[in-house]
């Protein structure tokens, strides 16, 4: 096993809610823009211990989510150590195979690597995210008629492999990237927090 990741997902997008590539649908604007995010709150890669540190994405999608030839940038957590941040890029890009390397295969194009301060965090079901000066973002899931978060399961596209969804609604949604073109500034659109195991 070359790896294995336990911990939480955020993630928001420009599409309204619910996000329709969750379930392969194409994306309500034509195109999608997202932030997506992992906080490993325990892992290692190859015998690196690779827990306490986040790693996103801000990605540009140009169509439907699984035709690929995503644009991306990717963040990471500047707390990590150089060999830290090659472990974890190994796996974001998919060198080392397993699940994280089918999410790779859809990144057409990297068009940065940025060492950012991040914040994350998840309260009671409410998440926050900041990727340096690049993306901000609140979070918080909807709630069903029994006061339990409103999860989405089995969808043909999942950030979160094997497990459940919260899906919900970003009061906030601020990202700015010149190497994307993006610079997005939105409120109650699209968002989905999880847990995750990965190993592969």
């Amino acid at each position: 096993m070359a790896y294995r990741l336990e911990g939480k997902l955020l993630e928001v997008c420009t599409c309204n809610v619910l996000c329709p590539c969750w379930v392969g649908a194409d994306p309500d604007n034509g195109t999608c823009d997202g932030t997506l995010s992992w906080h490993i709150e325990k892992g290692e890669i190859q015998g690196v211990d690779v827990s306490g540190l986040t790693v996103a994405v801000l990605c540009h999608i140009p169509g439907n989510i699984l035709k690929g030839n995503w644009r991306a940038v990717v963040f990471l957590d500047d707390q990590a150590s150089s060999q830290q941040e090659e472990a974890i890029l190994n796996v974001f890009t998919g060198k080392l195979g397993g699940p994280v390397a089918d999410f790779a295969s859809l990144i057409g194009e990297v068009v940065g690597v940025e060492r950012v301060p991040i914040t994350f965090e998840v309260e009671e079901g409410k998440g926050r995210l900041r990727l340096g000066s690049a993306v901000a973002a609140d979070l918080e899931p909807f709630q069903g008629a029994t006061g339990k978060s409103t999860t989405l399961h089995d969808s043909i596209f999942t950030t979160i492999p094997g497990s459940p969804a919260y899906v919900g609604k970003a009061p906030v949604y601020k990202a700015t990237s010149p190497a994307l073109g993006l610079n997005i500034d939105l409120q109650n659109h699209n968002a989905v927090q999880g847990s995750f195991l990965i190993e592969g």
